[in-house]
């Protein structure tokens, strides 16, 4: 959370609403604090927040999302109109950012979002000591917010200071840059399909992108679009359908998607014939693989358990997206770069090398195994592999070509492995809105 100064005068009491009225608006702008304030408390996700509201209105997620997406600039703006600052708790601090989320980057009238801001604190007992202070700032930013807007800043003043060095560090400080102006951006919609790209490009008004997956022009209600209920295509970013691509199953080969859930991969795999294991602990997040299984009409085994404890027959492909600190899924999921610290590196490396080792030996010689994890850090990518296959002189490196993806070099490292990243740079103009973050390496099992 960005810092935030303490104390802070508070200005008058605007007028009391008529006891048991509820303004138009209040209930998303609340879910919206509340769920900010939760996710900086305790580190939670903000979909996993906000999903213990099912049918809450779209703008609650609005809201939210986009605080996250201007988390540093919302606490500089903040900082700079508080004269003594406020107190480090998270629900004063959310109730600010994201009323000044709505007035600066949303299309929302500046009084709703300063009367409702007001509204929350006076019904929060422990937030309604901010009431008039409340008022005060927001209109304060109000008023400046053409000015706000007109300032320059730089897109890694949104990336925590952390996050911004070790960008610079590994990919240098334009790209660091162009990085962190992605996650503002956000990113599109991008679809995965069974059967007739070209045609379900052109049916769903998408462009098909060079990698094979179909990118929407617009984002909107996805159950309501043709091919959805009849199991005809799946959500799943351009750059995550990639490693289960670069595995190639064959029709009847058996394939284990380890750390399966939500299900993309499994669905993928199921779709080009393999016979496929699905492996996860969570029990919750199985149960939506199963759903999307269902829906899609495909078929596979379905396993809660923890990956480091499966044991079976071995595979003849086995993937595995390991669990990571998702610092390349950050344009969809601004929270992940406010809740993960740099200290997480070290225990989820430790988990990646343990279920890397396990994963080598579910597979079969001459079997396939590739590794791959949605974060931008090296730690968890390249260094991870580079030090796996050090262990395990039975694999070897599998190289991606650059024309096997459809993005050509530009996603090839030197070792040949693919590295995603989310600005456009080296792609198409099709994909100039990026790839979510990702490092595969695909690796062989030499034959006995």
């Amino acid at each position: 959370m960005p810092a935030v100064k303490r104390g802070g005068r508070q200005g008058p009491k605007p007028d009391a609403q008529a006891p048991g009225e509820e303004q138009p608006g209040f209930a998303a702008r609340q879910l919206a604090y509340s769920s900010v304030a939760e996710v900086l408390r305790t580190g939670t996700s903000l979909d996993d927040a906000l999903a213990r509201h099912p049918g809450a209105d779209p703008l609650a997620r609005a809201i939210a999302v986009t605080t996250f997406r201007r988390l540093g600039t919302l606490g500089r703006v903040l900082n700079q109109r508080l004269s003594k600052g406020l107190s480090e708790d998270e629900r004063a601090f959310a109730l600010l950012a994201t009323g000044a989320a709505q007035i600066l980057y949303l299309n929302v009238p500046d009084h709703a979002a300063v009367d409702l801001a007001v509204e929350l604190a006076r019904s929060d007992p422990k937030l309604r000591h901010l009431t008039g202070l409340a008022n005060a700032v927001l209109r304060r930013v109000a008023r400046d917010a053409e000015q706000i807007r007109a300032e320059t800043a730089a897109p890694l003043d949104d990336a925590p200071v952390w996050l911004a060095q070790r960008w610079t560090d590994a990919y240098g400080p334009e790209r660091a840059a162009a990085i962190a102006a992605a996650h503002r951006e956000g990113a599109a919609v991008d679809i995965s399909v069974k059967t007739d790209p070209e045609g379900w490009a052109e049916r769903l008004g998408g462009t098909l992108l060079p990698t094979g997956s179909i990118r929407l022009a617009d984002r909107t209600a996805i159950p309501e679009l043709p091919g959805f209920e009849a199991g005809e295509w799946w959500v799943q970013d351009a750059a995550a359908a990639l490693p289960a691509r670069l595995l190639a199953v064959q029709p009847g080969e058996r394939a284990l998607d380890l750390c399966a859930a939500p299900g993309g991969k499994t669905a993928q795999l199921a779709a080009a014939g393999a016979t496929v294991t699905a492996v996860d602990r969570s029990a919750a997040r199985l149960n939506r693989l199963r759903q999307n299984l269902e829906r899609l009409r495909l078929d596979a085994e379905v396993v809660c358990q923890d990956g480091l404890a499966f044991q079976a027959e071995p595979f003849d492909a086995v993937l595995l997206d390991a669990p990571c600190t998702a610092t390349g899924t950050i344009r969809r999921h601004p929270d992940v770069a406010w809740t993960k610290k740099e200290r997480d590196l070290a225990s989820l490396a430790e988990l990646q090398r343990r279920l890397l080792d396990h994963a080598a030996g579910l597979v079969r010689p001459g079997g396939r195994l590739v590794y791959c994890v949605c974060s931008l850090e090296r730690e968890e990518g390249e260094d991870q592999v580079r030090a796996f296959l050090e262990r395990h002189p039975e694999f070897e490196r599998l190289p991606v070509s650059p024309d096997e993806t459809g993005l050509g070099a530009a996603v090839v490292t030197p070792d040949g492995d693919l590295r995603t990243v989310p600005d456009a740079f080296g792609l198409q103009d099709a994909i100039r809105r990026g790839l979510d973050g990702f490092f595969a390496c695909r690796l062989s099992r030499k034959p006995a």
